[in-house]
Formats: structure tokens, C-alpha cells, sequence
């Protein structure tokens, strides 16, 4: 883990050390400036879910709900520095996403201040409408976050300075062979300032040998409130224009007393320009048991009607060992419209 961060640094300091891109519009700088601001973009999207379930105490699972809400304003200022706040409400639960300011005019380094997501895992990073699931996976939902998963709803969020770049063009299609990330974070989740002075280290290095095949490493070394947490992973996800996807990541997390690990792997195949069908196989074992194990097995039909509306269906076979009822079944119906 801690190579596959001082690898991620290693590669920042060395470009950096580069010569610099040549600039495509010089701008002024000034308190006076009121030149070179992009229009504010504002979007959203919803996705609404009905969720059934033959568990024993379940009462037939949740019914519909908001599974989330969400509003987002971005833009540029002084061509360079990309902006963006995003808001989410679910069920009464209102709070800040994502705030932050990144400073682009290297693609090769490029510095995010603020709140945003962790870079650690393919998954963790992408957006809800794109994960082709009706919800993050064990590995995402278990791995990313401080502790044992985000129980305060962060989504693999921290507050935290980051340099992310991508570097050396290969192939005729001039894509980019290396993609990195490393920063530190505070280690508190979202919407909370540092506690206690100690930060979470993390970074990962990506190899995209075709166009579209991403292939990654991933650390995380920190400790808060006594909690030492070492984290790593490896993956590979690769998609295309056509609708074709194949994503699959395992991860490893040793904190004080307890080793966990978590896997998935979720395959999209199109049918036709409206219709695609995706399979899920996950497992998530607290302990590194398999007497502990959760693993779940999933078949998606999704139908999209435009790009800004889709309607998703969910079957899920579960296999909890530690539960009383160990095998159940879910049905999840998701709608998904964005503006």
C-alpha cells in the first residue's frame, strides 16, 4: 500500500519538475477582474426507488422512497479554476455533497481543494446514474469510508487537498497511458473540520493500455481517534461508447482489531440503443470470515428511453451467513430523470 502511494507521489513531483503547457488564452489577474467567468451550469437529478424484500423481519421491504435527491451549480474562473457545490436531500436528510475549487490548467497536475470524493476504487468516484446497479457496491460502500462503511452518509467523501493528472500519449488514438491521484484528507468524513490533528494518506496510479481499459492500484494509510486503518485495492474497469461495461475491484482494510476485505464484479452487455442487461456477483466478510460473509447475486434489466430518463429492475439473491435468515430475496424498481 504504502508503494502504491509513494508511487503516486513520485510520479507528481516528476511532472511537475516538466516543462510547462503552453497556455491557449493568457488572462489578466486582478481584484478588479470581472473577465474570463464561464456562465454557472446548474443540474440535478432524482432517483426514485420501491424496494421489496422476503427477509424474516423485513415486512416486506421499504416500499417506495427517495433513494436521493440531488442539485449541483459548476463552472470556470479565470479559465482555470473549476468550481462545483452539490446539495442532497433523501428522506428528510438534507446536507452538503461536494465543494470544492480545482486549479486545471496542468492535466498533468491539477490541485482540488475542498470536500469531494476519496481516490480509492474505479467505483467509489462515478456517479450513481452510471454505476449500472441500483446501489454502490459492498466494496465501495464498506471500503471508502472512514470506518466500516459510511453510516454518516458521506459517499466516500473527506475534506482534503488532492494533485490528480494524467500523462503520456500512446496509441493512434493519442489517449493518455497514466492517470494518478494522491492527497491528504482529513480523516472525519463530510462536513466535519479535523479533529484531531491526524490526516488519512491516500493515492492511487491507473494504466490505461487501450482506450477505455483502466487498470489500478489504490492506499490508504491514516489514523483518528485512536483507529489506525490501512487500506488497499486493486481493479480494472473498461467501457465504451456502445454501451459495453465491465467493472470488478477487491479490496483489503486492516484497522485496530479487525481485518475486513470486499469484492465485486458487475458486467453490462446492450441489447438495443434503449435496453441493457448487467450482472452483479459481490461479497463483503467483516473479519475476513466466511461464517460472516455477505454476498449477494444480481440481475438489472434497465430500459432508457432518453439520456435524462431511465427506469431500472433489481433482483437480488442474498447469502448472509451470520444472519438468522440467511437466504432472501429483493426486487428493487428504480426511476432515474436528470436536468
Amino acid at each position: 500500500m504504502k508503494k502504491i502511494l509513494a508511487i503516486a507521489a513520485f510520479a507528481a513531483a516528476v511532472l511537475s519538475a516538466n516543462a510547462a503547457e503552453p497556455a491557449n488564452n493568457e488572462v489578466e489577474y486582478g481584484r478588479n477582474i470581472t473577465d474570463y467567468v464561464s456562465k454557472p451550469k446548474f443540474g440535478g437529478y432524482y432517483i426514485g426507488k420501491y424496494s421489496y424484500s422476503d427477509q424474516d423481519n423485513a415486512h416486506g421491504g421499504t416500499g417506495l422512497s427517495q433513494r436521493l435527491i440531488r442539485l449541483y451549480v459548476d463552472g470556470t474562473i479565470l479559465n482555470d479554476f473549476k468550481y462545483r457545490i452539490q446539495v442532497q436531500t433523501n428522506n428528510g436528510s438534507f446536507h452538503m455533497k461536494d465543494v470544492f475549487v480545482e486549479w486545471q490548467k496542468y492535466k498533468f497536475a491539477m490541485v482540488k481543494v475542498g470536500q469531494f470524493k476519496r481516490a480509492f476504487g474505479f467505483e467509489n468516484p462515478m456517479n450513481p446514474w452510471d454505476i449500472s446497479t441500483g446501489d454502490y457496491s459492498y466494496f465501495t460502500k464498506k471500503l471508502t469510508g472512514d470506518y466500516k462503511g459510511d453510516t454518516w452518509g458521506g459517499g466516500g467523501r473527506d475534506q482534503g487537498i488532492q494533485v490528480q493528472g494524467d500523462f503520456l500519449k500512446i496509441g493512434q488514438d493519442n489517449h493518455n497511458l497514466i492517470h494518478y491521484q494522491v492527497g491528504v484528507w482529513n480523516g472525519e468524513g463530510i462536513n466535519k473540520s479535523d479533529a484531531d490533528g491526524k490526516k488519512d494518506y491516500i493515492g492511487t496510479i491507473q494504466f490505461q493500455p487501450i482506450k477505455g481499459l483502466m487498470i489500478g492500484a489504490f492506499g490508504w494509510t491514516g489514523e483518528t481517534a485512536g483507529e489506525n486503518r490501512d487500506k488497499y485495492a486493486f481493479g480494472v474497469k473498461y467501457d465504451n461508447k456502445e454501451g459495453w461495461s465491465l467493472r470488478g475491484e477487491w479490496g483489503h482494510s486492516h484497522y485496530t482489531g479487525s481485518n475486513d476485505d470486499a469484492w465485486y464484479i458487475v458486467g453490462g452487455m446492450p441489447l438495443n440503443d434503449w435496453f441493457k442487461v448487467s450482472a452483479q456477483y459481490q461479497t463483503y466478510r467483516n473479519g475476513k470470515s466466511w461464517e460472516n460473509a455477505q454476498c449477494t447475486y444480481s440481475l438489472i434489466p434497465e430500459f432508457q428511453l432518453h439520456k435524462n430518463l431511465k427506469f431500472q429492475i433489481q433482483y437480488n439473491y442474498n447469502d448472509f451467513r451470520a444472519s438468522a435468515d440467511k437466504h432472501f430475496n429483493e426486487i428493487w424498481g428504480e426511476l432515474y430523470f436528470r436536468f
